[in-house]
């Protein structure tokens, strides 16, 4: 796989009929190691060992209702008190960061409120920081230490 703009970690990986898996520690399972999972699984174990977020807080591929639609999100973290406090979508490394990325990830901020939004290809990654009073976004250039512990 790609070498990306992230710290470097021991993945599990595993090959089954012809196909590689990796392991992801938040469902606790092997998935289908796909560009985006890639960027995924290494942007995961750099928000729980660079950032200090708690995988316990961690939500991967969940469903959430948009417009009475439903929608999978690629990762969320929540609060310690169960508010939903960032949310990211990840992109193959092949994949320019693009409007749509942002947009997508609004969309299901309608449903979220969360304060934080990550987007990332693994090698370029934008943070947004979300002010609810003055209903604006500021980019930050790195992401915050988690806070929550």
């Amino acid at each position: 796989m790609q070498k990306l703009n992230l710290p470097v970690y021991n993945a599990r990986m595993k090959e089954e009929e012809g196909k590689s898996f990796i392991f992801d520690i938040i469902r606790k399972k092997y998935v289908v190691l796909t560009p985006e999972e890639w960027v995924r699984q290494n942007f995961i174990h750099y928000l729980i060992h660079e950032k200090k977020y708690s995988g316990s807080l961690m939500a991967v591929e969940k469903r959430v209702v948009v417009n009475g639609q439903p929608q999978r999100f690629d990762l969320l973290i929540y609060s310690r008190n169960g508010q939903p406090h960032l949310i990211a979508e990840f992109k193959a490394p092949s994949q320019k960061i693009s409007q749509n990325a942002f947009d997508q990830a609004v969309r299901y901020n309608m449903a979220l409120k969360v304060n934080f939004i990550i987007i990332s290809n693994g090698l370029q990654h934008f943070i947004c920081r979300i002010d609810y009073s003055k209903n604006s976004y500021t980019f930050l250039k790195d992401i915050p230490l988690c806070h929550n512990r």
